[in-house]
């Protein structure tokens, strides 16, 4: 309905630019103006309020969970049994499914609803929450939760974010939630029916840095008051719950805000890529939120926060090179130039060869860095590396699928012109997602 009105509004206002009663009144400027204003703000949707919360069970302190119990403090990329499960049947659902899907939802600039269903007969939502809550997690996963990431991107990156997105709310619940927190939120996440949740920290800001934040959070006797855009935040117009990040007086925090909270709507201005997410600005103009919904205690750790998002996106990264590996591979010894297969010449065996050697070597430095987080060590360096390395070779291996298909890298027809499309978001985006 909101878009129906401010197309009415500026279908009106041009018509009216048309007749020369605006010159008889003095008022062209100002008409000529407003029809700009509205152009360039786009339509403006308030946020879902589809669900209310509300805590089924009053907890006596949080429920965290430890560094798996198996875990020797070595470095070993080696996958454990259940995990393999796992990954066989995620990158099942997201070569038969996302990829099926992909150019449609990256067209309809949303992940269709009975994606996501089929998403949660993964049962992946249980894996992010405590089994004292109603979840199915034990203990901390972040290697799990990484090759999950992997894998769905390997279908679709766009899809993934989607899925991914209230998955990394309830991770962030769990790692730093107070009691009354997590006995407020994190149980509808293991309904059957999930909320729709996403992370906002990213600002359209050039050289953003997620440690030097634009929006502002005022304390005001029990309350905060936050004011500022989020910029390419997934699931905007859907979610029912937000992790949105702001500077305090005392430093970066993130805030729990309910869907529909008055001041809290999105703008309409889609990026270039990782469409099929719904990513769209989030703008606060004096939300309110109770000082209790400031995520966590003395021991919430922001840098960390925004570092296990950071290892998220490089996760995705991975899986979306490995899906233009897989599919530049075939494609070039197949297609023919001069009487011969096109990999036959050194300049694309290459090519071929270094995209493969890169992406090994981004492996290593996101698994190292999730092997590390998930035993409870420091890991801030190396994700620090990693997504350096990331941001840089992803995008390459982007740029590189398409050059090796020519004309047909720059067309809809393939799909690696939309793979190149995603692959630049890993160099402006922070948020979204947290393993």
């Amino acid at each position: 309905m909101a878009r129906d009105a401010v197309g009415y509004a500026l279908g009106a206002l041009n018509r009216l630019a048309s007749s020369d009663f605006l010159d008889r009144v003095g008022i062209r400027k100002f008409i000529e103006r407003l029809a700009y204003t509205l152009t360039k703000t786009g339509f403006r949707l308030i946020t879902t309020t589809a669900r209310t919360f509300k805590a089924t069970q009053k907890l006596d302190k949080p429920a965290r969970l430890t560094a798996p119990g198996q875990t020797t403090g070595l470095f070993d990329l080696n996958v454990t049994e259940e995990q393999q499960m796992i990954r066989d049947s995620v990158k099942s659902f997201a070569t038969e499914v996302l990829r099926e899907r992909a150019e449609a939802a990256d067209a309809a600039h949303k992940t269709d609803d009975e994606v996501i269903d089929q998403a949660l007969e993964l049962g992946l939502n249980f894996f992010a929450v405590p089994e004292s809550l109603g979840g199915a997690a034990s203990e901390r996963s972040a290697v799990t939760n990484l090759l999950i990431a992997e894998d769905l991107a390997y279908g679709d990156m766009g899809q993934a974010v989607a899925i991914l997105a209230p998955m990394g709310v309830a991770n962030a619940l769990t790692s730093w939630g107070t009691a009354e927190q997590q006995s407020k939120y994190l149980p509808a996440f293991a309904d059957e029916k999930p909320p729709r949740a996403t992370i906002a920290i990213t600002e359209p800001h050039p050289l953003f840095d997620p440690c030097q934040l634009k929006t502002t959070a005022r304390k005001d006797g029990n309350e905060y008051v936050l004011n500022g855009t989020k910029a390419l935040v997934p699931l905007a117009a859907e979610a029912e719950l937000f992790l949105v990040a702001a500077a305090t007086d005392d430093g970066p925090a993130v805030f729990i805000i309910e869907g529909g909270t008055d001041g809290l709507s999105c703008g309409e201005d889609n990026g270039m890529g990782i469409r099929a997410s719904g990513q769209r600005p989030l703008l606060l103009e004096d939300v309110r939120v109770p000082a209790a919904n400031r995520l966590g205690n003395s021991d919430f750790d922001y840098h960390q926060f925004v570092d296990l998002g950071t290892l998220a996106w490089c996760g995705m990264a991975i899986g979306a090179c490995q899906g233009v590996l897989d599919y530049v591979i075939p494609y070039c010894n197949e297609r023919k130039a001069f009487g011969e297969p096109i990999s036959h010449r050194q300049a694309v065996a290459f090519i071929i060869a270094d995209m493969a050697i890169e992406l090994d070597g981004m492996r290593m430095l996101v698994y190292r860095a999730a092997s590390r987080a998930e035993q409870g060590k420091s890991f801030q360096r190396e994700a620090h590396l990693a997504r350096t390395f990331v941001k840089d070779k992803a995008m390459q291996i982007g740029t590189d699928g398409v050059q090796l298909l020519g004309g047909h890298g720059f067309t809809h027809e393939y799909p690696v012109e939309r793979w190149y499309r995603d692959l630049r978001a890993i160099g402006v985006v922070f948020g979204g997602l947290h393993i």
